[in-house]
């Protein structure tokens, strides 16, 4: 193939590609279980959502997801060290005409300096079995899977 073909096959390519996103935009999450040893989970209050909810973000364009979830730990929690993120579950959830897909982490031995930041307002560890009021819907479902020790639903 000749360079003018290559040069015609990519940008086509990459045309499609362009188009295929804005006609089905998806986004890609990820959200950690962060463990304690006494089985509790973190959770996060955002300043900028209502309800506690697991922590956790987007994954940029080409980063591992589980590179993404320990930067998005840094960023949220002053995570300094941990065990490596272990992969539960890939789950699914549709907003407006936005598909998401979130890959959701196990994250045990996690050291970390939470200061209440202009993302993260606050912070707590709940027994998974009493959580608090006030969890978003899918921070529910996660936990009532963990606290029952059920197989997950596919959807976030």
């Amino acid at each position: 193939m000749n360079r003018v073909q290559q040069f015609w096959r990519r940008n086509v390519l990459a045309l499609f590609l362009s188009a295929k996103a804005l006609i089905s935009p998806m986004a890609f999450g990820v959200n950690a279980l962060v463990l304690d040893r006494k089985g509790r989970v973190l959770l996060v209050r955002h300043t900028y959502m209502p309800g506690w909810q697991l922590p956790g973000g987007g994954v940029d364009r080409g980063e591992p997801p589980d590179a993404a979830i320990v930067r998005e730990l840094e960023e949220e929690i002053g995570l300094t060290e941990s065990a490596a993120p272990e992969l539960i579950g890939i789950f699914t959830r549709r907003l407006f005409w936005i598909g998401n897909v979130i890959a959701l982490y196990r994250v045990t031995d996690a050291k970390y300096k939470f200061k209440s930041n202009s993302e993260i307002r606050e912070m707590m560890l709940a027994d998974p079995a009493a959580p608090p009021d006030g969890l978003s819907p899918a921070t529910k479902r996660r936990l009532a899977e963990l606290a029952h020790n059920t197989a997950p639903s596919p959807y976030w």
